[in-house]
């Protein structure tokens, strides 16, 4: 790899921006192409199949091999609230590789015995997401039930542009919510993207089932195609902690 790909390839890890090393298998040329640059460069539609994934592969495109390795940013999953459903999500994104953070002002929940290994920031939102630069590969999940914590929060995850936000709630609270949030300036499209209630709709009810749901939705909008939120079916109301 030639010094300038190296540094440009460094920038652009430290500022957890996604980039694509291409390289011609045939003539050693490499190039690197960053996600905004994508839809210009001639092996687009295999650049984005392949930064969906995740994963190098060797691609053919007018009888030229190319290596592409993809280089993107550690997912990070932002919990507000130490509670139970954190304590059984927390482990779920340890375990397909996600970064997981907890904040949650109420010291009594945010407690490293309830969280052992993770890491746990015991202050209101506004102080604690700021330092955390989150942007747009950090999933945002708000699961507190209280407004005062989680409203600002989703604000702030919408502004930086998440590629996955969800909020806790029935459809009842999920349109109070919306309803504060539109008086507080956040318009209709980025309340659009907010998926609430929260996770596939798998009928769970315990903690750790909706643990699973949720997980199940972040890795949809992370991997498929099309990371919008789906529609869903009106469903009866059952007992849950959505």
């Amino acid at each position: 790899m030639k010094l300038a790909t190296l540094q440009a390839l460094n920038q652009a890890k430290a500022a957890r921006r996604a980039v694509l090393l291409v390289t011609d298998l045939d003539t050693g040329e490499e190039r690197l192409v960053e996600e905004s640059g994508i839809p210009a460069d001639p092996l687009a539609s295999m650049l984005s199949q392949q930064l969906r994934q995740g994963r190098s592969a060797t691609v053919e495109q007018d009888g030229r091999r190319h290596f592409i390795t993809v280089h993107v940013p550690p997912v990070r999953l932002v919990m507000i609230g130490a509670v139970h459903i954190s304590q059984a999500l927390a482990p779920l994104a340890r375990l397909v590789g996600h970064d997981p953070v907890i904040i949650d002002p109420r010291t009594a929940f945010a407690t490293p015995e309830r969280f052992p290994g993770v890491t746990l920031l015991a202050e209101w939102p506004d102080v604690a997401l700021p330092p955390l630069g989150i942007d747009r590969y950090t999933a945002f999940v708000a699961l507190t039930h209280d407004p005062k914590i989680d409203d600002g929060a989703l604000q702030h995850a919408l502004e930086r542009n998440c590629f996955y936000v969800g909020a806790l709630g029935s459809r009842r609270t999920h349109a109070r919510r919306i309803e504060r949030l539109s008086e507080a300036g956040v318009d209709e499209a980025a309340l659009a993207r907010i998926h609430a209630p929260i996770g596939l709709d798998i009928g769970a009810i315990s903690p750790a089932e909706i643990a699973v749901s949720i997980m199940a939705e972040i890795t949809a909008a992370l991997r498929l195609e099309s990371g919008e939120k789906q529609p869903r079916p009106p469903a009866p109301p059952k007992p849950c902690y959505r």
